[in-house]
């Protein structure tokens, strides 16, 4: 939230070819309480101005000799950083005022002045001006958590895959409806799936050879969401010889605590009758 400290510190730019006009906004603005007010004689200054250090509110003139408040905006448009146009409009011709919103200005003061009515609508506007470039930083900052985070997941995915590749023969992750997702290594040759397994099979599911209670074993579990830890399970290759194999898995849940898959790993191993091991 703004606080009054804020808007009173507010960079605020008076542009008016009148010094007299340029004295009582200076002086209005000085007895308010405002701090940080510069003003130029000259409609050519405020580009640079603006340019070098940009300010929260331009109070622009709109008749004035070799450029007028048309073309400042103009000008302002083109430099703008952040698509935001901080003017308020001075104009004692009514007929102006459309189209100077239309132009880009934010809002307008008619001469001759009414202090009261000048006072409001720069504070109105300074409120509005600053609360946008808080919300401009607040967005800048959530968009940089998100990038670092981003980069944070995907370092730990690559970790979590490179531990696995080392610590297994394979890993596999499948969807809700045990659709592969990804599987590495030498899963398919080792366990007798096609090399495109259909879209409907789950992993080790589709395997020739198996031991059916194994089998019903693993889709019980799987069936039943829980995570598993080496449940171990063979088949008969080819050529006849009998092969086992040791696999781990654990379900997915995303944030909603909505089931949407499972993941784990697998080895070969040379010996049998190894009994599995499930965590509840």
């Amino acid at each position: 939230m703004l606080n009054r400290p804020d808007v009173l510190n507010a960079r605020i730019l008076i542009v008016d070819d009148e010094p007299a006009n340029v004295q009582l906004l200076e002086r209005m603005l000085g007895e308010a309480g405002y701090t940080n007010v510069v003003s130029t004689l000259s409609s050519k200054d405020v580009e640079i101005l603006h340019h070098d250090s940009p300010f929260d509110l331009i109070l622009l003139d709109l008749q004035m000799p070799g450029m007028d408040g048309f073309e400042v905006m103009n000008r302002l448009d083109t430099v703008a950083t952040d698509g935001y146009l901080p003017v308020i409009v001075l104009t004692a011709q009514p007929g102006h005022k459309v189209r100077a919103l239309q132009a880009g200005a934010k809002d307008f003061i008619s001469k001759p002045f009414d202090l009261l009515e000048v006072k409001t609508r720069i504070h109105n506007m300074l409120e509005v001006r600053l609360l946008y470039k808080e919300l401009a930083r607040y967005n800048e900052v959530l968009e940089q958590t998100v990038r670092e985070r981003t980069a944070a997941l995907a370092e730990s995915e690559a970790r979590y895959r490179r531990l696995t590749q080392l610590a297994s023969d394979w890993h596999w992750e499948e969807d809700e409806e045990g659709r592969l997702l990804d599987v590495s290594g030498s899963a398919m040759e080792m366990l007798g799936l096609p090399t495109k397994a259909e879209p409907a099979d789950a992993l080790f599911m589709a395997a020739m050879g198996w031991d059916e209670t194994q089998r019903e074993a693993l889709r019980k579990l799987i069936a039943n969401r829980q995570p598993f830890l080496d449940f171990a399970f063979s088949r008969s290759g080819v050529n006849g010889a009998r092969q086992h194999f040791r696999v781990s898995g654990e379900p997915i849940f995303n944030e909603s605590c909505r089931f949407v898959g499972y993941r784990g790993i697998g080895v070969e191993f040379a010996e049998d009758g190894v009994n599995p091991i499930v965590s509840s």
